[in-house]
């Protein structure tokens, strides 16, 4: 796309980079992915992203969460941000799902078939990979005791972390691919990070031309149905409400976040963020740890709406 412009304060060249693009449109709608971007390493927003980002709102921007997690894990940071007082948007299930914070409306949802997840489910039985699918307040596993997976060094209960996000009851099904009988948003698997770089071309092969199958962590490794990524879901909800894609800007930082960041008018990755990523951006803020998305909000939402008005 464009230069990678480091973002750690003032940005002048903020109006240079929108007569790029076509002139010097108005942002219109702020997308976040969660974890890694919105969320901090503990799992917080911190008190100047939120304050950034409810500002923006009440100047009438709509702020939209698009993450992998179902919509149940989103729900409390959804609240966080007042964003059920502004027609807020969640795009759970990496773009299966989009529901309105405000009345729950559910705007979009595309599941895979009860057939694909079980030919998905069959194959996956010979990888060492966790597989989680959910459906309504319930999370299902082969193994609540199979959980453990290597993070940066360190030993992670995946199935644990998994349903405290996603808010879930545990279930154990001991064959998932004979169980399932109703459609899923999507299949995740998690694994050590070493093995799904190995094995991930061989989990994918036989969907590879009729699902959709991408990392969403360097330990996570899914499958939703063909098409769905977090750009299809902006377009779908966004442009019939007048925000075009020049009028977005997106914020990410894994491998499907790229999708979105493309799409997106204005795309800024995370200190953070994984190398393909950045190349895609136009643009690098400080990490999910360091305010990287309440400094890009100030000057390119806030303050540029005041000298607006002026």
């Amino acid at each position: 796309m464009f230069e990678i412009l480091k973002i750690s304060g003032y940005f002048p060249q903020f109006h240079a980079m929108m007569e790029k693009r076509g002139g010097d449109m108005p942002i219109k709608a702020i997308i976040l992915d969660m974890d890694g971007t919105l969320l901090s390493d503990q799992q917080q927003i911190s008190p100047r992203t939120k304050e950034s980002l409810i500002r923006a709102q009440q100047k009438g921007v709509k702020v939209v969460l698009a993450s992998g997690r179902p919509t149940s894990g989103m729900m409390a940071y959804a609240k966080e941000l007042e964003m059920e007082k502004h027609h807020g948007l969640l795009v759970s299930y990496n773009g299966a799902r989009i529901i309105d914070c405000e009345n729950q409306k559910e705007l979009y949802n595309q599941s895979l078939t009860i057939e694909e997840g079980k030919a998905v489910l069959e194959h996956l039985k010979q990888f060492d990979v966790k597989i989680m699918i959910d459906k309504e307040e319930y999370m299902y596993v082969n193994d609540v005791f199979d959980c453990w997976v290597t993070y940066r060094g360190e030993p992670l209960n995946i199935i644990e972390y998994e349903s405290r996000a996603g808010n879930y009851l545990l279930c154990e099904k001991k064959d998932l691919a004979d169980f399932l009988d109703f459609p899923v948003s999507k299949i995740l698997t998690a694994g050590d990070p070493e093995y799904l770089r190995e094995m991930h071309q061989e989990m994918m092969a036989p969907f590879k031309d009729d699902l959709h199958c991408v990392f969403t962590a360097d330990f996570y490794f899914e499958f939703t149905a063909k098409g769905i990524n977090k750009a299809k879901a902006l377009e779908t909800v966004l442009v019939p409400l007048g925000i075009e894609r020049a009028n977005m800007l997106a914020f990410g930082d894994g491998h499907n976040d790229i999708t979105m960041v493309e799409y997106a008018g204005i795309g800024v990755a995370m200190d953070n963020a994984v190398g393909e990523l950045k190349q895609t951006a136009d643009r690098v803020t400080d990490s999910n740890n360091q305010d990287g998305i309440a400094l890009v909000v100030e000057e390119l939402v806030l303050q540029a709406s005041t000298l607006d008005a002026k």
